[in-house]
């Protein structure tokens, strides 16, 4: 059913603006969060951020801390408190949370001024945590060992724990990540609002990648086609990824001036909040100029791989659950055959990757507002990889009637995605899945060849 052959490439997002996210957004977060405290008996919970792993603190007050750490605060009766260093303080009056300052200058950088008398745990004995019996430790990740008591893991620094552990001698520390972003998680699902926040990020890799595409040309650098990758000053949730030939050469991540040479094999990436897009394939116009031994790249690779993204496209849908969707795709791209790892999609948000719901014998029930990422990273030996990593959203009736009637040019921006996808791609979607970018699903695996891309058509 797939074919190689030349289809009506997507155009460009236009008015391509980003959306705040309202009060009223901001407000329900809180609410929910102290809903799921009072549920799960937390007297208070303590979210850890620094630069990488901000996610879960930017949820509630609207920022990352940058260069520096912090700490936010929140007790069952809604009083919250920010603990910041020295250069974070005057984000408090910004913050989308009201909450009250504490001066941490050990989060500060170093050698910065620590004028203070105080401990770590006198300071943190400042946000009153010695009257709360049971808290919650939340840094980034929700670990799922099975060997482990994964209630008793903190990905906080050594320092803060002992710190928190002495300002609450009494208290009982455990592990809360899972009421951000685990089963039922606060943040792996999304409203109108926060759909079209994230679909900002969506349009703009979308874009770069087509952009990217659209320039490489024998003889060009990496760097040249990497300028492509980033856009409008925004921060990239990933390393953006240009490579021609052979990847990680001396450990380096990053785009060099190596020129794209025929029959190299090429990774792109571009990412921020809300949506990624990577492309991986061949710097050729057809087959016949691949290397000899890779010359059946896209019988034995490309359009295998792209059945998968047609039938993860087509299964995916509202309360199904993630076995489902894991098996449906071992089924027809089987991981001992194709060298898969990885789980085959996982959500995203502020952070390239929040969590999965899609691993084996999982019971976890795909929602409306899911922000999803389809990606599966074949591995097969002589041969290069293949991506067309994209995004959608799932949205019932309801979630969709909202989106429509708050955001109508989404809206619209959505339904000619879908119509893109059904009639050129040949992807029969469900009314469910809405695509975050006009990039989604389309791949062109030979670089050289601007026309031609894979479709069941």
């Amino acid at each position: 059913m797939i074919k190689l052959e030349k289809i009506i490439a997507p155009k460009l997002d236009e008015n391509v603006l980003p959306v705040q996210l309202t009060d009223q957004t901001m407000a329900a977060r809180k609410d929910n969060l102290l809903k799921r405290m009072r549920e799960d008996a937390y007297d208070a919970v303590v979210i850890y951020a620094d630069l990488e792993h901000g996610g879960n603190f930017e949820y509630f007050t609207g920022f990352v801390p940058r260069f520096e750490e912090a700490l936010l605060v929140v007790h069952q009766s809604g009083e919250a408190y920010l603990v910041l260093g020295n250069e974070n303080l005057n984000k408090v009056p910004f913050a989308r949370i009201e909450a009250k300052a504490v001066h941490l200058p050990h989060f500060s950088l170093p050698n910065q001024p620590m004028e203070t008398t105080l401990s770590v745990p006198d300071i943190l004995k400042q946000t009153k945590l010695d009257t709360a019996a049971s808290i919650g430790l939340i840094g980034w990740k929700n670990f799922t060992s099975q060997q482990e008591d994964n209630a008793a893991f903190f990905d906080l620094p050594y320092f803060l724990v002992e710190g928190l552990k002495q300002a609450a001698p009494a208290a009982n520390f455990k592990n809360a990540a899972y009421v951000m972003i685990g089963e039922n998680g606060l943040r792996t699902t999304n409203n109108a609002n926060e759909i079209a926040h994230y679909e900002f990020g969506a349009m703009v890799a979308g874009n770069c990648i087509l952009n990217a595409m659209d320039q490489l040309e024998l003889g060009k650098s990496e760097m040249e086609i990497g300028a492509y990758l980033n856009n409008y000053g925004q921060t990239p949730s990933v390393v953006t990824i240009m490579v021609t030939g052979a990847r990680f050469e001396k450990a380096n991540l990053y785009p060099t001036g190596k020129k794209i040479q025929l029959g190299n094999r090429i990774s792109m990436t571009s990412g921020y909040k809300g949506g990624l897009q990577s492309r991986g394939g061949y710097a050729v116009n057809t087959s016949e100029e691949l290397p000899e031994a890779e010359q059946d790249y896209l019988d034995r690779i490309a359009k295998p791989y792209f059945n998968a993204v047609k039938t993860w496209f087509e299964t995916i849908a509202v309360d199904r659950t993630g076995m489902t969707l894991y098996n449906q795709i071992e089924q027809v791209l089987p991981k001992a055959t194709y060298g898969w790892h990885l789980n085959p999609g996982h959500l995203c948000a502020d952070e390239e990757w929040l969590a999965s719901p899609i691993y084996p014998a999982s019971t976890e029930r795909i929602k409306s507002g899911m922000i999803f990422q389809f990606d599966i990273i074949p591995s097969v030996t002589g041969y290069s990889g293949a991506s067309c990593e994209g995004g959608v959203v799932l949205a019932d009736e309801s979630l969709r009637a909202a989106i429509k009637a708050d955001y109508p040019e989404m809206w619209s921006r959505m339904q000619a995605r879908r119509s893109y996808l059904i009639e050129e791609i040949g992807i029969a979607l469900s009314e469910e899945v809405l695509p975050m970018s006009n990039a989604a699903a389309y791949y062109r695996p030979f670089f050289l060849n601007k026309e031609a891309a894979l479709t069941a058509k």
